[in-house]
């Protein structure tokens, strides 16, 4: 029973160690005696007991190193506090189990040394502007000598970049002026505007209000030339009838007789004018013009019935 029971342990053993499964993303270093033998490859693998053995167990998944925090010192003589993150993958497990007694302590020194001196290359404000730059330097300068331990560097980030408090109130000095600037700079431009829109306003006022007064002054021209057309079209014709009926029979005594009424109508408000009696030089023509009146009124006008012909100029 006992014989039995050992057999059983020693056969399990031989299980164990013979049967291997190698997970996913995952390889693992094989020695024969003490020497690199071979890599399994995920799966199910068997390994000589006793003789050969599982020596190292690498993950070939991406992985993210946190890169401790630095002092780096700039161009300008300014202290940066600097701190980043790395990521690594294995890609040759042979050389990341015997290129290096710890791949991880030589990827993070590397790093730390590579951007103290790209930093140290820059000045203060040029290391916020350029941190794709600096990335990239340490990425370049970490996969150049992370080939010989089987470790390929994929990228590097700035997680965060903090210079000393003095500095820091000073930067925030800086863009708060720059600011004040700014706002100053576009109130002014605000202001200048609004002026230049008044003035454009004002300007658009006053030759509208030229213009409306220009064509008020043309409308009341014309109103006024219209008018006086109009009037001197009246009076033409005015003067016409007067001439065509100074033409026809009984014109010329008609004519005479309103000189006469005009004439005493004349001497009589001049006899009343300022309560002042004004006596013409000779009353003869004042007696003759009523006398020709009153002539002119009695006489029948010529053409009517029972009337003498009016009288012919001739010899």
């Amino acid at each position: 029973m006992t014989v039995a029971l050992i057999l059983l342990v020693i056969a399990i053993i031989f299980v164990v160690r013979t049967f291997k499964i190698v997970p996913q993303q995952h390889a693992w270093v094989v020695e024969r005696l003490g020497r690199y033998d071979r890599t399994l490859t995920p799966g199910l693998k068997f390994v000589i007991p006793f003789i050969e053995r599982v020596a190292y167990k690498h993950s070939l998944k991406e992985v993210p190193l946190d890169v401790p925090s630095q002092v780096c010192i700039t161009r300008d003589n300014t202290q940066l506090q600097v701190d980043g993150i790395l990521y690594y993958q294995i890609t040759d497990p042979m050389r990341a189990s015997y290129g290096s007694s710890n791949y991880i302590v030589a990827i993070t020194q590397l790093a730390q040394t590579t951007l103290r001196s790209v930093i140290g290359k820059m000045e203060l404000d040029k290391t916020f502007e350029e941190r794709d730059h600096i990335n990239a330097s340490v990425v370049s300068a970490l996969d150049e000598a992370a080939l010989n331990w089987g470790v390929k560097v994929l990228r590097y980030e700035i997680k965060d970049l903090t210079p000393p408090a003095a500095i820091l109130h000073s930067m925030q000095a800086q863009i708060t002026a720059e600011r004040e600037k700014r706002a100053l700079i576009a109130a002014s431009e605000g202001k200048r505007q609004e002026q230049i829109n008044l003035a454009e306003g004002q300007r658009a006022a006053f030759i509208a209000k030229s213009e409306g007064e220009k064509q008020s002054e043309i409308n009341l021209a014309q109103g006024e030339a219209a008018a006086i057309v109009a009037v001197a079209e009246a009076t033409a014709d005015a003067i016409r009838k007067v001439a065509a009926a100074i033409q026809s029979p009984g014109g010329e005594q008609a004519v005479q007789l309103k000189v006469a009424e005009k004439a005493v109508e004349a001497y009589g408000n001049l006899a009343r004018t300022n309560n002042t009696m004004i006596v013409p030089n000779n009353v003869g023509e004042v007696a003759g013009l009523i006398g020709t009146a009153m002539a002119l009124i009695k006489q029948k006008p010529p053409g009517a019935a029972g009337a003498p012909p009016a009288p012919h100029g001739g010899r």
